[in-house]
Order: C-alpha cells, then sequence, then structure tokens
C-alpha cells in the first residue's frame, strides 16, 4: 500500500507536517539573500509610524518578502534593501490604524 506522505521526500523538502504553523518561511529564500530595492525605482516606499502601529503584524505576515523586521514578536522597522513598494504591507493595515503610509519614493532620491 502506498504512503500519501512519504518518509523521506526525494526532492529533500520537508513533508506537510513538518512545516510551521501558518505555513510562515522562516527563510525568506533568495530575497534575504539579494537586495531589491532598486525595483521601487519611480514608485513608492511604505513609511510606518510605530507610534500608530498596533502590532497586528498583518504587514509582517502579507511582506512578500520579508521586509518587516521583527524583535521580541513586535515589528520595529522596514528593510528597503529588501522592500519593492508593492504596497501590500499598507493595503493590510488596519484603516482605523493607518499605521503604514505609501510616499513618492523620489522624496527619498
Amino acid at each position: 500500500m502506498s504512503s500519501l506522505a512519504p518518509d523521506v521526500p526525494a526532492n529533500g523538502l520537508p513533508i506537510w507536517d513538518e512545516l510551521p504553523p501558518g505555513g510562515v518561511s522562516e527563510d525568506a529564500g533568495s530575497t534575504s539573500r539579494r537586495t531589491m530595492g532598486f525595483w521601487r525605482g519611480g514608485g513608492q516606499r511604505p513609511l510606518i509610524d510605530l507610534n500608530l502601529c498596533v502590532q497586528c503584524l498583518h504587514c509582517w505576515v502579507s511582506c512578500p518578502d520579508a521586509c518587516f523586521i521583527l524583535e521580541d514578536g513586535q515589528v520595529t522597522c522596514i528593510n528597503y534593501d529588501h522592500c519593492k513598494g508593492c504596497g501590500i504591507c499598507a493595503n493590510e493595515c488596519p484603516p482605523m490604524v493607518n499605521a503604514i503610509v505609501l510616499v513618492e519614493e523620489r522624496r527619498f532620491g
């Protein structure tokens, strides 16, 4: 009888029950090893106001490039070397909080 979840996968990747809870990647892959901030170009840069932030972590969970830095379970800053300015974090920040705003990148040029 064949198994649906083999003990040792041929590709060396973890099987489903070895993944961390919530499917959060502990390694951001190539994004963590390459700087991608240049992609923002003429786009927008997210700015976070930590005085407004309620530490819901929606930005951290939704960021496709692992740009949000956590210390002791709280967002402390954004790593702009990896941020592409997609704006997902600002969209996911609760509207009543509005701790993340998008600003024209050229203002930082």
